[in-house]
């Protein structure tokens, strides 16, 4: 499963998960999963828990792209 990554204000979720692919360092999805990136996530089918509760985000949040990603 391809899972959306916990990011503070300002930080790039992007760029948090090319670093936690070089250094190997764990990162924390959406849904509370724990995992070292290794595998192109594009590749993979989105976690349902993650979109679910990007979804909720974007509900409350103005200004949230439509997919994570974007």
């Amino acid at each position: 499963m391809a899972h959306i990554v916990k990011t503070e204000p300002g930080e790039d979720a992007a760029s948090k998960v090319l670093e936690a692919r070089i250094y190997g360092t764990p990162l924390e999805a959406l849904c509370g999963h724990v995992w070292i990136p290794s595998r192109d996530p594009k590749q993979l089918p989105l976690c349902d828990k993650c979109k679910e509760i990007y979804e909720t985000y974007r509900m409350f949040n103005d200004g949230l792209n439509e997919r994570p990603s974007e």
